[in-house]
């Protein structure tokens, strides 16, 4: 679950990120209404994982669900403040950066074990939402072309991890550029092995900010980053 938009008194649109249509929207009616679905309001949350049939026809304007219900039960991202906050940030990001309404089975993968891990992880959360980013770039098609190099500086332009600065300002200081490649190589059960602290965190989520902006205008528009920097 990617995106919800309030529509008419009782109704919402919800956007999607499927494993067989790419980005979808559907319409759900009377979800908001004090004799409406009750509890399933409570599925159309960030991130949330869910199954369903919908109802597409080339006569209806919008999508609609024939059924949905949970796709596995959350054992934390709900109730933990951190999690939470994360899976709003991840669903921003991909609701402003997935428009594709073509199927991209890898991303879906992706995304799904994305949720299954952060709700799983007890160490590590802190540094979550920048391996989601890091690792997130593979899949958008801008991920680092070469072997990382001790000391080395990242050409955000070319994507390249460089010995020498390069002579241009769209680049990652030497820093950022081993977090990045430290990211992209963890395994997200170890996260809790790359120590940063809260300034390192700051900085390196802005030079990430700054590596997808360069590929991808629309991040600029995400909105809870603000919230995630007062939280970590």
């Amino acid at each position: 679950m990617l995106h919800t938009l309030k529509y008419g008194d009782s109704s919402m649109v919800v956007y999607l990120l499927t494993d067989v249509g790419g980005r979808r929207s559907y319409m759900v009616q009377g979800v908001r209404s004090r004799h409406g679905r009750g509890s399933k309001q409570a599925l159309f949350q960030p991130m949330f994982p869910v199954e369903f049939e919908g109802m597409e026809s080339s006569k209806l304007q919008m999508h609609r669900f024939k059924e949905i219900r949970s796709g596995f039960l959350l054992q934390s991202l709900p109730f933990d403040v951190r999690k939470s906050t994360m899976a709003l940030f991840m669903a921003e990001v991909l609701y402003r950066l997935v428009r594709e309404s073509e199927p991209n089975e890898a991303l879906f993968d992706f995304v799904w074990g994305c949720v299954e891990a952060l709700d799983t992880l007890d160490d590590g959360v802190a540094n979550f939402h920048l391996w989601f980013l890091a690792n997130l770039s593979r899949f958008l098609g801008f991920s680092p072309g070469n072997d990382y190099i001790e000391g080395a500086w990242f050409d955000v332009r070319e994507g390249l991890y460089c010995s020498v600065q390069p002579l241009h300002t769209s680049i990652m200081a030497p820093a950022n550029a081993h977090i990045l490649n430290a990211l992209i190589g963890c395994d997200v059960r170890h996260l809790s092995v790359i120590g940063l602290n809260r300034a390192q965190r700051v900085e390196f989520l802005n030079a990430m900010l700054i590596y997808f902006g360069y590929h991808l205008d629309a991040v600029s528009a995400v909105q809870s980053v603000r919230i995630l920097q007062e939280v970590f």
